[in-house]
């Protein structure tokens, strides 16, 4: 015989999965109509070298149609223009592959983008780490917003709308010339514009040794209303802590106001971007870790905010702490050997705080003290943001100049 409890608990169970099955047929179908119906709102347009922004019938000109320009070369100090139009529209795909794919090119090639005529691009970052590739280093991936399919391509897949222009340019900052860039920007002209559209940008910094107690700004404060869509980090451990952990260090995003703290605080590096205990390699949609290399002391990751979005109204600083953990005894030799370091709290079943801003605790290693201790430390990080805003360019600071991206790369 059936309880009535059980019978209620059935019933709730069956309604749900009906709600549930009915949403998901109600978005299939949704996504489905999309790909059959007629959009008069937009034209199709690709950029590449055989036909530079589109132009309407006027495609494979040259060497009679028979792969004629597929591919240009920059010249050091040169920079090459991927598209310039001022038209309406909204950039869907980019696609590019170069044959120096060596992390001092990757740092050393800029990219960057203007939107309706402005004289500073809204995304200004060395061209490596804008595609994903953090550390400068390609790694076969493939997420949400790029891939690297087997390690050879650049592909974006984020939608970049602007109203009266759009202008991608690549620029050689290296002291050789980049032999072969083959490239095509696919966009979408438009007939009208949505006032809710919001323009791209990207920002980038590198701090090769960061400062003790002092969180790193992934997004330093920018202003204005928009939407924090994410960000990938790079990591060169330094190496006088040894192989302990590099990623205690909790993201903290002040929006709208906030000031001494923050509203969205998380727990961790690796938490932040979707895993626990430790961070080896892997890649999600929405969440992975490209590089993880003990033996270099790498690490490179990204997390992308699309099924949870981050929307600001005024404005936006995003930073990480920079902290790291390790047996308590080990703490304790590191410091004992001058390493930079400042002991925060230690975990042995209870939690013992240490930190103060005028006084530094000093740890002692003969008593083999059992537990696990974090503290602040200083390593060489560097950072991608990625975010829409409400005005085709923002308050940032320009580019770092290439001597300090390609300073100490690390290569096997």
């Amino acid at each position: 015989m059936i309880s009535y409890k059980n019978t209620s608990v059935t019933f709730i169970f069956l309604a749900a999965f009906f709600l549930a099955s009915c949403n998901q047929k109600t978005n299939n179908n949704a996504y489905n109509k999309s790909l059959f119906e007629y959009n008069d709102n937009i034209e199709t347009r690709w950029s590449s070298g055989e036909n530079i922004n589109g132009a309407k019938g006027a495609g494979g000109k040259e060497n009679n149609m028979a792969k004629g320009h597929a591919w240009d070369s920059i010249p050091a100090g040169a920079s090459f223009s991927l598209l310039d139009i001022k038209e309406q529209g909204i950039i869907n795909r980019i696609w590019v592959t170069i044959n120096d794919r060596t992390p001092e090119m990757l740092r050393s090639l800029k990219i960057e983008m203007f939107w309706d005529g402005e004289s500073k691009p809204a995304v200004s970052v060395p061209f490596g780490d804008f595609f994903g590739n953090g550390l400068g280093k390609t790694t076969a991936f493939q997420n949400a917003l790029f891939a690297n399919a087997e390690g050879r391509s650049f592909n974006s897949f984020i939608k970049m709308p602007f109203k009266k222009g759009a202008k991608i340019i690549v620029t050689n900052e290296s002291a050789k010339t980049l032999n072969n860039i083959f490239f095509d920007v696919d966009y979408s002209l438009l007939k009208t514009w949505n006032e809710d559209y919001l323009y791209f940008h990207a920002y980038w910094h590198r701090d090769t040794a960061t400062k003790l107690a002092t969180d790193f700004e992934l997004l330093p404060q920018i202003t204005g209303k928009g939407r924090f869509l994410g960000v990938n980090i790079g990591v060169n451990g330094n190496p006088v802590y040894k192989k302990s952990w590099f990623g205690e260090g909790e993201v903290k995003m002040y929006i709208d106001g906030d000031k001494t703290y923050p509203t969205l605080n998380g727990t961790g590096t690796e938490d932040y971007i979707a895993t626990a205990y430790g961070q080896g390699k892997f890649i999600n949609n929405y969440a992975g870790c490209t590089i993880s290399d003990d033996s270099l002391l790498q690490w490179a990751f990204y997390r992308f905010h699309i099924p949870d979005p981050i929307f600001f109204k005024t404005d936006c600083r995003i930073t990480i702490q920079q902290l790291g953990g390790d047996d308590t005894y080990k703490v304790a030799e590191y410091q004992q050997a001058k390493a930079a370091l400042i002991p925060v709290t230690t975990d042995n079943g209870s939690m013992y705080a240490y930190y103060k801003k005028d006084s530094v605790v000093v740890l002692d290693s003969t008593t083999k003290i059992k537990g696990w201790t974090n503290f602040y430390r200083s390593d060489d990080v560097s950072a991608t943001a990625y975010f829409y805003l409400d005005k085709p360019a923002n308050n940032l600071a320009v580019l770092q100049p290439v001597k300090i991206r390609t300073a100490a790369l690390r290569n096997k």
